[in-house]
């Protein structure tokens, strides 16, 4: 999932401290690395664009990648969206500011979708920045509904709302949100 880096509309809260252009800035290139990073022969790479029209038509993210759009409500509306749309088979949504994320971690993920419902990457502030489902089954209804997002309570609500099925969780990864989640990457790459 990703939006347009405009400034002031994306990375807020690291813009904050950094300024909402280097924020901005920040995040597009961020993207195009996990992008870049992402791109194998075992899945296929689409990108959810928000807002719809403008990233629907966008030179910002790579041209040969199939786009489809976010649509309106908040973030579980629009991940909800996402797994009644695509066609049938399993899909995970992963966050675009996770420095971490390898091929790895996402073939993990596809494995455990072997024997399970739904996976979550969760990220060390309660929250996630992977989820998948097998969607061997109905998308459940109320999917997201009533989460706290942005907050220590994101991936406990999150799984609430997947009554009766299988869940499991891989490796723990830290998303960007604040100058110090950036700090403590670079502090954990030295």
């Amino acid at each position: 999932m990703v939006k347009e880096p405009h400034p002031g509309r994306v990375k807020t809260r690291l813009g904050r401290d950094l300024g909402m252009t280097g924020a901005a800035w920040w995040f597009r290139h961020q993207v195009a690395a996990v992008l870049r990073r992402l791109q194998s022969p075992k899945w296929d790479l689409v990108l959810a664009v928000a807002p719809d029209h403008e990233g629907l038509q966008s030179r910002v993210w790579p041209a040969h990648l199939a786009r489809i759009p976010q649509g309106a409500g908040d973030l579980g509306a629009r991940m909800a969206r996402i797994f009644r749309t695509l066609p049938p088979g399993p899909v995970c949504i992963i966050g675009a500011d996770i420095p971490g994320i390898t091929q790895q971690h996402i073939a993990s993920a596809f494995a455990a979708l072997g024997t399970q419902d739904a996976i979550f990457g969760p990220a060390p502030d309660g929250g996630y920045w992977l989820v998948g489902l097998k969607r061997a089954r109905a998308v459940p209804a109320g999917l997201f509904e009533g989460v706290r997002w942005s907050t220590e309570h994101a991936l406990s609500d999150s799984i609430a709302t997947m009554k009766d099925l299988r869940i499991a969780k891989i490796a723990t990864l830290r998303d960007v949100d604040t100058l110090s989640d950036l700090k403590t990457l670079t502090d954990l790459s030295r």
